[in-house]
């Protein structure tokens, strides 16, 4: 026996073998040693400090300087620019191909997370810096609203200031995060040795480590092109991101056809990104508590569509405001989610990292779609915009489900596969290949 000391100030009696299990770097000896154990909680706290608000503040400047541009048109942007007919969602066209550099950068941010955190740890995690994205709808239309009383300020009208200080705002967050990020835990600079050893075991008693390579190979890249779950999971981002897209952009011109005027409006857009915040850190942690995805990216399908179909109505202003919290509540709070459940059930870093890019760039074209549906014509009611977001939001849902389906009927064959192998004696060639296989191997289960 030896005596453990942890970091919270006990001392416990552990056998040897499992002393070296948790820290294999400790000598081999019979005799009595103090071997340090890090505090867990301790040890995602330091973690969190340094990973995730540098990425919510990432991604609030990156979402805030997409998204300003419906605020914009509020202050004079179209009249300014003689933008006559469809001109405007011409320019949101041009807009979005910024929302899929923004996309890029979910897809690397998330990649990075599923490197550090377990795999119920990680929705929480992903929820902490999408969560700067719902928020960014709230400070642009704050931002907008303080922002526009510069009008005429060095010849400028507010629009152009709009647009001079969230763009130069990002910027300087892009220059700070290039220096502060870190990348791999192994890597990491800021941790102890035994920090970093509890991290990586963490990963893999928690989650599967099969497929967690240590080098890149063109073979990783192919099997995220081949894999069905890409194009299973873009089916379902489609009924986010296009809705999601769509209410940021458009979400001050449809308040503004209920007869605000612009500053009101731009006030008025606040409340509902403040709420769908709320929704996206509740859902993460009961989504991570539970050990349950689909069921809550069901819930937001279903609250946006309920939002969705009130706009779609002749309802009475109020009750169209109120389905306003809904679109924009359901389009936000399902997004962490599915890039939690993607990242759970894609073994492999590299595979994983890629995967996540092909299926965030490509559903990404939603805020193509998203942005060309609501045209000035169809003002007040939008039918067309509102139609076509029903539509999107009901085809992600069915998504959900056949992916679900699909995942219970492999996890149930995988089952029946490994009752078959017990007490057969697996071969180190068997395994080895079984590792390489990430999620594809009988030893992988999918998270529901």
């Amino acid at each position: 026996m030896v005596d453990v000391k942890v970091n919270n100030g006990l001392e416990l009696d552990t056998p040897l073998d499992s002393i070296h299990k948790l820290c294999p770097s400790s000598p081999n000896s019979s005799k009595a040693e103090k071997v340090f154990v890090p505090d867990e909680k301790e040890v995602w706290r330091k973690v969190d400090r340094r990973l995730l608000p540098i990425l919510a503040v990432m991604y609030l400047f990156s979402f805030m300087d997409r998204a300003n541009i419906g605020n914009a048109r509020l202050q004079g942007l179209e009249k300014e620019l003689n933008m006559t007919g469809n001109q405007y969602n011409l320019a949101l066209l041009e807009s979005s191909s910024g929302s899929r550099k923004l996309g890029s950068t979910r897809a690397w941010s998330t990649s990075a997370l599923s490197m550090w955190y377990p795999r119920y740890m990680y929705q929480s995690r992903v929820a902490y810096f999408f969560g700067a994205a719902s928020m960014a709808g709230a400070f642009s239309g704050l931002l907008a609203y303080g922002i526009g009383h510069m009008d005429g300020l060095r010849g400028l009208q507010g629009w152009s200031w709009i647009f001079i200080l969230e763009g130069a705002a990002t910027v300087l967050v892009g220059i700070v995060a290039a220096i502060v990020m870190v990348d791999f835990p192994s890597t990491s600079e800021f941790l102890t040795q035994e920090e970093k050893q509890f991290i990586l075991d963490s990963q893999r008693k928690y989650q599967s480590s099969l497929g967690e390579e240590e080098h890149f190979e063109p073979r990783h890249f192919w099997e995220a092109l081949k894999d069905w779950q890409v194009y299973g999971f873009i089916m379902i981002s489609v009924g986010f991101v296009s809705p999601l897209y769509g209410i940021t952009f458009f979400a001050p011109t449809i308040i503004n056809s209920f007869g605000y005027s612009p500053a009101i409006t731009q006030l008025l857009s606040i409340p509902p990104y403040v709420l769908a915040t709320i929704i996206i850190y509740l859902f993460a942690y009961l989504s991570d508590k539970l050990r349950l995805r689909a069921p809550f990216l069901l819930a937001s399908l279903a609250i946006s569509f309920v939002g969705y179909a009130i706009n779609m109505t002749s309802a009475p202003i109020g009750v169209k405001y109120f389905g306003i919290f809904l679109c924009v509540t359901g389009s936000y709070a399902g997004v962490p989610g599915l890039s939690a459940w993607q990242g759970n059930n894609t073994s492999g870093q590299y595979k994983r990292g890629i995967a996540l890019g092909l299926h965030i760039g490509m559903a990404n074209f939603g805020g193509a779609i998203g942005s060309s549906i609501f045209r000035k014509r169809d003002s007040p009611r939008f039918i067309l915009g509102f139609g076509l977001e029903l539509m999107f939001i009901v085809l992600g849902m069915i998504a959900v489900v056949i992916t679900v389906l699909t995942y219970k009927r492999i996890n149930s064959r995988r089952d029946e596969i490994q009752r078959g192998e017990v007490g057969v004696h697996l071969g180190e060639d068997v395994l080895a290949e079984r590792r390489k296989m990430g999620d594809r191997a009988v030893d992988f289960r999918y998270a529901i």
